[in-house]
């Protein structure tokens, strides 16, 4: 399944979308890997849609990435005697640690890590910041805001805590059930919510090990300002861009995006920019102008994969969505002037033997112009590595791994066949250049720089570089 674009598409799984009728509707469509949300998912449904993806793989014999999504922390204020109330700006609120039911003067916050954690002068933001608080008092498990906009407030809406860093893992008892289970199907994806600092997704990695690469969503102001040690301990970034807008002024949002996309980049770490990037097409076969705008930006900045959220989960026009972000992308990187934005962020290599090979087979493939670059991996480090240095030819990854060539699913630019074991180096050279004829990467007369590391099968020995020209029927003419 051949794509004509670089950058990947995640599309979230949900009523709209949850036969494996429709799951290929989306692959074909465009879908390079899909979002399980465990906020609305039992095991049970999780199981399902795992086993239709798989049989959707099987049947397109293309590797196929699957995250799930955990819920992570829901902090949420309590119930009010009415229901709702009406609060005015500049009047005092209490949220505290007595369990009767609110009214317009208070309500029951049952955080006591909340109540020990804020301080004065810090924003509370409930129901998306529909509902702005300032805290004007902290003693004995109450705080006192003032109230910062008219506003009518019901019961058990979420509570957003800008300027507190709380100290709770990003993990609930929920969040450890679902991923224990999780990686019992062999999921290839876990992302991870509610992440503060760079031990939350310590956290996770503990438990996955290497049977999912663990993808850490910056949606707090705490996780951009601990971005750095996030990005060592992550597989993957996601730019969570829903309560990253409700938790930071929202006109900052374009800026950190960029911040953590550029960071993510030069990290060598994949990055997934999400949330709204085409919302009108829940309800309308058209996105606006302003949405194209918005993905296309992601592809310009050499972000590895947009998302798609409720689009594709719950909208009426799921597969055009998909359709609609792959179009956009198409365009994108067809555009003249892309080559020189997104090289405008070009890397320098690190000063190890691989990162060198790495950036040696970009050089060798630019100054050549050759049609193609193979990477022959067992797991995923030499293709991720190429992926870095964002090269204007084809990657085509061989490897004899199933999950290497899911875990991959989400790189930017890679198109990954499962191989065979290649045991000599001339065998591997023979399965690069007949792979990518037979996929029709590349035809007779093309040359390709393959690289790879010997000895074969051992992680972080990417050490050849080797040019191969394209003979008849696809064999190495060299």
């Amino acid at each position: 399944m051949k794509r004509n674009r670089r950058i990947k598409i995640l599309a979230t799984l949900g009523p709209a979308s949850d036969t494996e009728e429709m799951i290929e509707k989306l692959f074909m469509a465009g879908a390079d890997a899909f979002r399980i949300n465990m906020s609305h998912s039992s095991h049970e449904k999780l199981l399902q849609l795992y086993t239709a993806i798989r049989n959707v793989e099987a049947k397109q014999n293309h590797p196929i990435g699957i995250l799930i999504d955990l819920q992570g922390p829901k902090l949420r204020i309590d119930a009010f005697k009415d229901d709702k109330v009406e609060l005015k700006k500049g009047q005092n609120f209490i949220l505290d640690n007595d369990p009767t039911p609110g009214d317009n003067t208070r309500v029951f916050l049952p955080h006591p890590e909340i109540l020990g954690s804020v301080e004065i002068g810090h924003k509370l933001l409930l129901d998306d910041g529909r509902i702005q608080l300032e805290a004007i008092n902290v003693e004995n498990n109450v705080i006192t805001t003032k109230v910062l906009n008219d506003c009518t407030i019901s019961s058990r809406k979420g509570v957003s805590l800008p300027d507190t860093l709380l100290p709770v893992s990003a993990m609930t008892e929920k969040d450890q059930a679902d991923l224990e289970y999780a990686i019992t199907l062999d999921i290839d994806y876990i992302a991870l919510s509610f992440v503060q600092r760079g031990k939350d997704v310590e956290e996770v990695q503990a438990i996955a090990g290497d049977k999912a690469k663990v993808v850490a969503k910056i949606e707090k102001p705490a996780a951009v300002a601990a971005l750095d040690e996030i990005i060592e301990a992550s597989d993957l970034i996601m730019v969570a861009r829903g309560d990253l807008g409700v938790e930071l002024p929202i006109q900052q949002l374009p800026g950190i995006q960029k911040l953590i996309t550029r960071a993510s980049r030069t990290a060598g770490v994949p990055v997934i920019v999400a949330t709204q990037m085409l919302e009108s097409m829940i309800e309308s076969p058209m996105p606006t102008r302003a949405e194209v705008s918005d993905v296309a930006t992601a592809v310009y900045e050499g972000a590895d994969a947009v998302m798609l959220s409720a689009e594709s989960a719950a909208g009426d026009y799921p597969v055009q969505a998909v359709q609609m972000m792959s179009n956009i992308a198409e365009e994108a990187e067809s555009d003249p002037f892309y080559s020189d934005i997104i090289y405008a962020h070009h890397t320098e290599a690190e000063s190890t033997s691989a990162d060198a090979i790495s950036a040696a087979v970009y050089a060798v493939a630019e100054t050549l112009n050759l049609s193609a670059i193979a990477c022959y991996t067992s797991s995923g480090a030499t293709a991720a590595r190429v992926s870095r240095e964002r090269p204007q030819n084809q990657i085509i990854t061989l490897t004899p791994q199933s999950s290497t060539a899911r875990n991959l699913s989400l790189t930017w630019g890679i198109y990954c066949v499962i191989t065979h074991n290649a045991e000599r180096e001339d065998e591997m050279i023979e399965y690069a250049c007949k792979t990518a004829y037979e996929h029709e990467l590349v035809q007779f007369g093309d040359h390709i720089v393959i690289t790879a590391g010997i000895p074969f099968g051992r992680p972080g020995t990417t050490n050849m570089l080797r040019i191969a020209a394209i003979g008849k029927n696809g064999k190495c003419a060299d």
